[in-house]
């Protein structure tokens, strides 16, 4: 048995919310420790695929006291890049991380929180949970009715076309990940399927900059959870569809239509020997062009209030998305891949029911759980919009260590008396 060690904080997961989280208790000289189940950035480095870069531009990958330091602000880091980067962050800021450790259950009381672990129990005052949002793939149950011969497979398990049987492919749900994969599936010269649910189109770039320039710009990525309309859906919301690139092209449903992938509805059901789709597809498509113009229509507000008109390109408009005749089911005999491009749900074995929602979610607000003393870091909008970005893990870090300090400023005052 190993003996029980002590500290004030224990934060679990070294990625970017991690790190974020113990250079901000550091600044503040709160004791703590860093617990992660691999590697720094373990999910960088295990669960992405080979041609897979960040979203968001490399000037956008700041970090409390550590931002993007080399010769391509405008470009986008790879995951090996994240990995450095990440790995260079946690060296400069010393952060008392033990690797390999994973955790197994968390009990609370009173007198705080012991963390079981399979390196041994940890005592603490305060427990940070920063495994971030995109760890438990989310396969629907009707996965479970499709042929036999069929293979899943999920984003975190590919890495690239040659592991995939040379015959065809169905991906369904087209935000960021979906789309890329059947765009890479599809220029290796594999037949494509995309069945397409709500989605978010925007631009790699409109007038000349970084759709996530424009967006910093109008404080849209710092926009908090408190003053949103519904911040579940807000939350709930699909990954934008773009691509990393060196030439910043954009991504969208007519792009990838244009190289060969064949356009459907929402997967609703198999009958046989055939899936079958919803016939959606023309009215998400529209939502999605409506949505994409009224941004775009508030950026060139923004440009003008600015007097940045004679500075930035043109305001030229992208092409309403190309609707394709609906197919409303395809013939499985032909299909032997499927990828579950169809999001993400936390995960938290360690955790007692009563902590998470009858969907297992965790309920928080902004972060603060229901339990004093537990917090939780790196969910979609789960401060601000930009919450699961690099970018956002520090302003939510800072957030949260100021309310855990004077948590146990008030824990150790109530001890006393």
């Amino acid at each position: 048995m190993n003996p029980t060690r002590t500290t004030e904080v224990v934060v679990i997961g070294g990625g970017q919310a991690g790190l974020a989280m113990s250079q901000c208790l550091t600044s503040r000289s709160i004791d703590h420790v860093v617990l992660e189940r691999g590697e720094t950035a373990n999910s960088w480095r295990t669960e992405r695929w080979d041609s897979l870069r960040l979203l968001t531009p490399n000037w956008l990958a700041r970090l409390p006291g550590w931002s993007y330091q080399g010769d391509d602000p405008d470009g986008y880091m790879s995951a090996a890049d994240v990995v450095a980067y990440l790995d260079a962050y946690r060296r400069s800021i010393d952060a008392p991380i033990i690797t390999g450790v994973e955790v197994s259950r968390i009990a609370s009381s009173n007198d705080g929180h012991v963390v079981d672990t399979t390196h041994g129990p940890w005592s603490a005052r305060a427990v940070v949970m920063a495994t971030g949002a995109c760890s438990n793939p989310h396969v629907p149950a009707i996965a479970a009715d499709m042929p036999e011969h069929i293979e899943h497979i999920t984003p975190i398990r590919y890495r690239n076309p040659e592991q995939l049987r040379e015959s065809g492919v169905l991906v369904v749900g087209a935000s960021a990940s979906g789309l890329q994969i059947a765009d890479e599936l599809s220029r290796s010269g594999r037949d494509v399927t995309l069945a397409v649910g709500d989605h978010v189109r925007l631009p790699r770039t409109y007038r000349g900059m970084d759709i996530h320039w424009w967006m910093d710009a109008i404080g849209q990525l710092d926009e908090r959870f408190d003053e949103v309309d519904d911040i579940d859906r807000a939350r709930r919301l699909p990954s934008l569809q773009l691509v990393g690139s060196p030439e910043r092209r954009n991504l969208d449903l007519t792009t990838v239509a244009a190289n060969g992938v064949a356009l459907t509805g929402r997967l609703v059901g198999r009958n046989g020997d055939r899936a079958q789709f919803s016939g959606s597809f023309a009215n998400m498509a529209k939502s999605a062009d409506l949505k994409q113009q009224r941004l775009l229509d508030r950026l060139d507000d923004y440009a003008t209030e600015h007097g940045l008109d004679a500075e930035l390109d043109e305001p030229t408009r992208p092409a309403h998305t190309a609707m394709p005749a609906p197919m409303l089911d395809l013939d499985l005999r032909g299909i032997d891949t499927i990828v579950w491009a169809t999001g993400f749900r936390p995960h938290y074995p360690w955790l007692e029911p009563n902590l998470l929602d009858q969907k297992g979610r965790l309920v928080h607000d902004g972060g603060v759980l229901t339990v004093p003393g537990m917090y939780v870091l790196g969910l979609p909008f789960m401060r601000r919009r930009k919450s699961s970005f690099l970018d956002g893990a520090g302003p939510d870090a800072n957030d949260l260590a100021e309310h855990l300090a004077s948590y146990l400023a008030r824990d150790i005052a109530r001890s006393h008396h």
